[in-house]
């Protein structure tokens, strides 16, 4: 499997670590570690330098029970972000978090080079028309409402297939548009209880179903720090036992706070292949 990112091909045969670099003040683990200019640029190289595959710069929180940020505000925060990022490390792969179109469509202009959406095109009619248009990877992640409201929507009868059927009448707007670099992110702890978070987990392989990469985001989640009955700051070795999973599973794309681990995670989980 490859990704078409800015013209360049990144093969997938071996997991990519995208970085998150959260430039906001609400975040549930570094929120407000990184909410200037000068905080992110060196988080940003920190990420670099410990080998993240892709920057995923995000400007509103999506802890649950997050509350929205103005558009125009993250339109400004993320135009403002964007432009010191690519200034300052020009060969930089930047994935902008966002769910609304005019925020997707003024970063790629900027110098990004994909679109992470919690909504999966849900929450911003606009969003796929705009992807469609824009001709850059998007990543379609499944969930219920948004943040502020989404852990009151966890009930399903059948919570696989409820997402396996979310999922793919969305990739067929997007496929009908023409889209084809599409990511699947099951949403652990998007709408989702503990139970429901390990059950994905330990069933990865069905979202395989659509043969597109599958991008697996738990860094430091409740779904850790919750069982374990700790905090989001003590929950890296939780993080990086269920990132082993992960990869062990076949996930494509890890996205995570503290890249030096999940590197070392597919560098071990390849040597015990090989």
């Amino acid at each position: 499997m490859f990704l078409n990112l800015k013209g360049n091909l990144r093969s997938l045969e071996q997991p990519v670590i995208m970085g998150i670099a959260n430039f906001t003040e609400d975040s549930f683990f570094d929120g407000g570690q990184y909410n200037t200019i000068d905080e992110l640029l060196k988080r940003v190289e920190t990420l670099l330098e410990e080998g993240a595959d892709i920057v995923d710069l995000g400007a509103v929180s999506t802890r649950p029970g997050a509350k929205d940020l103005d558009e125009k505000e993250e339109f400004n925060c993320i135009k403002l972000a964007t432009k010191a990022i690519i200034k300052n490390f020009p060969d930089v792969l930047l994935s902008i978090d966002t769910w609304r179109a005019s925020v997707a469509e003024m970063s790629i202009h900027e110098g990004a080079a994909m679109i992470n959406d919690i909504s999966g095109g849900t929450f911003d009619k606009n969003m796929i028309p705009t992807i469609s248009k824009l001709k850059v990877p998007y990543c379609l992640m499944h969930t219920t409402t948004k943040p502020e409201t989404m852990q009151q929507n966890t009930a399903y009868q059948n919570i696989m297939q409820s997402m396996l059927f979310f999922l793919g009448q969305q990739l067929h707007q997007l496929k009908t548009r023409g889209v084809n670099d599409i990511i699947i992110d099951p949403g652990f702890g998007f709408g989702k209880t503990l139970d429901q978070n390990y059950y994905l987990l330990n069933n990865l392989e069905a979202f395989f179903t659509f043969n597109l990469p599958v991008l697996v985001g738990i860094s430091r989640k409740s779904m850790i720090y919750n069982l374990l009955k700790t905090t989001p700051q003590e929950a890296l070795n939780g993080t990086t036992i269920l990132n082993t999973i992960a990869v062990l599973k076949g996930a494509h794309i890890l996205r995570v706070h503290d890249v030096k681990e999940a590197k070392e995670v597919v560098k071990m989980v390849r040597k015990m292949a090989n």
